[in-house]
């Protein structure tokens, strides 16, 4: 199969993809397979909630939107021209995805593809539908897929090459269990946003999105903040009030109730809105409904500390205060070249 069919497949599937709304699903006249496709999807992204609590109508449509934004023939041919893609022999890669948020192994699985290997996938538990779903929209609009897509619910056998997503406990099995396999092994990792209190009302309303969207469950979800010392949080809280609404979603007011119960059980000194604690912790991993926060008096002082840190960090959110660091509101909204762990997935399977 040349690259060309199959960037043409995920580019259907964008096309696909782009007609789901939280409002207003229509579909479209121009898009592929409709007939068999689109009423099924309306009913998974409804069914989503049942299989999996945090999966809501809302968060599925807003992955599903993300990647439809992606997979434009732009974005395919700024991603990957500056690689080498001809003459690759497929290989069997192994896929072992993690299910915290919707999608969340999609570039995985859209890389080992583009690469024109074949994808053997062990979905977790807690996403088992959405992606073998696409797949079979994938196959439908490129039957050559069919040889290339495997799904599997045992454990992982007969591949050439693995990319597993786990926590730092599974990491270290996943390490010993594919030791002869070339590999990519993904950890725990957390984001963090820098704060001067000189950040307009637009720009904490945005890190409120890269707090609570997907309920602050992704690794791209801000769940630390450093702030100046001093800083009054008053500014922050006036913005993190447009998202008020999230304490009436019963799981997370569960965790809410939960994690500030255990907080003020241990005498920690928190600061709340009643749907957010934050708490002053050196650590980036925050638990549901909560953020950590820490101050500082030197900012190149911190730059060195999160330079020193950056296996625990996904994203750095600020005002250009840091390279590479990502504006407000726009954690949630990576593009191709934004790999995971900051690590090149199409130059390691352009190698295995």
């Amino acid at each position: 199969m040349t690259l060309t069919k199959r960037k043409n497949a995920f580019i259907e599937l964008g096309k696909f993809l782009s007609q789901f709304h939280l409002d207003n699903s229509q579909p479209k006249n121009d898009v592929l397979h409709n007939d068999n496709f689109f009423s099924k999807m309306l009913d998974l992204i409804q069914q989503s909630k049942s299989h999996n609590g945090w999966y809501t109508e809302e968060q599925v449509i807003f992955a599903l939107q993300s990647w439809a934004e992606a997979l434009t023939p732009e974005n395919l041919d700024n991603w990957l021209r500056n690689y080498t893609l001809d003459n690759i022999e497929p290989k069997t890669v192994g896929l072992v995805l993690a299910g915290n948020i919707p999608l969340v192994g999609f570039h995985d699985f859209l890389s080992v593809l583009i690469t024109g290997h074949k994808a053997l996938i062990k979905t977790s538990g807690n996403d088992q539908h959405l992606l073998p779903f696409l797949s079979k929209y994938l196959i439908a609009t490129e039957p050559e897929f069919k040889d290339f897509i495997f799904f599997t619910e045992g454990k992982l056998e007969n591949f050439d090459a693995v990319i597993a997503t786990g926590s730092n406990n599974t990491a270290r099995y996943f390490e010993y269990y594919f030791q002869n396999k070339p590999s990519i092994i993904r950890k725990n990792r957390n984001s963090a946003a820098i704060l001067t209190g000189n950040e307009t009302k637009e720009d904490l309303i945005g890190l409120g999105e890269d707090i609570f969207r997907y309920f602050g469950l992704g690794c791209r979800n801000v769940s630390k903040l450093f702030v100046p010392k001093g800083y009054d949080f008053k500014d922050f809280f006036e913005a993190m009030y447009e998202y008020k609404d999230v304490i009436h979603y019963e799981k997370y007011a569960n965790n809410y109730d939960y994690n500030k119960a255990v907080f003020l059980m241990s005498n920690f000194k928190l600061l709340d809105n009643e749907f957010l604690t934050i708490k002053e912790d050196s650590g980036y991993a925050s638990p549901i409904s909560s953020v950590f926060y820490e101050f500082y008096e030197d900012l190149n002082t911190l730059k060195q500390k999160l330079e020193d840190d950056h296996e625990q960090l996904q994203c750095v959110v600020s005002n250009n205060l840091t390279p590479d660091s990502i504006p407000f509101g726009q954690t949630q909204k990576p593009g191709l070249l934004d790999y995971a762990d900051n690590v090149d997935t199409i130059a390691f399977l352009s190698k295995i």
